[in-house]
């Protein structure tokens, strides 16, 4: 393996923590490649000189660190999703429940149309604690905790005799209104995380224009013990400011 070869490759897995992966479709097994690059990584240990596996363990470290990133939205999109359907179901509810359909009948269609409400619809059938099965589905479903505003609705209704239709309509009129201000809030993110993965590829950028004008920037941080350290704190410190980005996106989810 050619110098060049290995700063392109390097250069490539720097650039992979910017990359934004769409998440899989809804009900879409995502593809788990971890074990592809533990493999990948170990091969190359095995076929390489001994002088390249510090270059192998910061490319490793680089890839571990995208999936991890990528997972991290994954699990956001997935969540967002969720409080996106929560919205709908709780809307439905209200209007079956005020078009005259029984609790138990509006329990089921809405369970018809997602499938994780099932639970909820059988514990009504069964004569089980409703509320309780909501707040079961809140807890286990990332992005469902507002169903414990539905279960709590529920539980006043059945207390008080006030109509169900009415509070399950003043809980997604607040969710809705949360789900708006949600979208505000991630659109301003929007503008704060382009940035910072613009500024982690300006270092890559430079490199490269170094390369182009008969710098050897490669060389030194491939090819020194203090180029290798200047990499591997870069790396980590771009890694670090890519995830506490995500981490403030991700506290805008329920």
């Amino acid at each position: 393996m050619s110098p060049d070869v290995a700063a392109g490759l390097t250069a490539a897995a720097a650039a992979a923590l910017l990359v934004e992966v769409p998440p899989a479709p809804d009900g879409a097994r995502s593809i788990q490649p971890h074990w592809l690059w533990v493999a990948a990584s170990v091969g190359l240990v095995l076929v390489l000189p001994a002088q390249w596996w510090p270059l192998v363990g910061i490319a490793a470290g680089v890839v571990l660190g995208g999936w991890l990133l990528w997972r991290a939205r994954g699990r956001r999109a997935a969540a967002a999703m969720v409080a996106t359907r929560l919205v709908e179901f709780c809307e439905q509810l209200a209007a079956e429940l005020s078009s005259g359909q029984p609790p138990g009948s509006a329990l089921d269609r809405c369970a018809s149309d997602w499938a994780e409400l099932r639970p909820v619809a059988e514990a009504f059938r069964m004569g089980a604690d409703v509320p309780a099965a909501l707040r079961q589905v809140a807890g286990r479903l990332p992005g469902a905790g507002e169903l414990r505003m539905v279960a709590a609705a529920w539980e006043v209704s059945h207390r008080t005799g006030q109509g169900l239709a009415e509070a399950v309509e003043r809980v997604a009129l607040d969710l809705r209104a949360g789900a708006a201000t949600r979208q505000v809030v991630i659109g301003e993110l929007a503008s704060a995380r382009a940035t910072a993965r613009l500024v982690g590829l300006l270092p890559v950028a430079a490199l490269l224009m170094g390369s182009g004008v008969g710098g050897r920037p490669w060389a030194f941080l491939l090819g020194t013990p203090v180029g290798l350290a200047a990499l591997t704190l870069g790396l980590l410190i771009g890694w670090v400011g890519l995830a506490w980005i995500e981490r403030i996106a991700a506290g805008v989810n329920p």
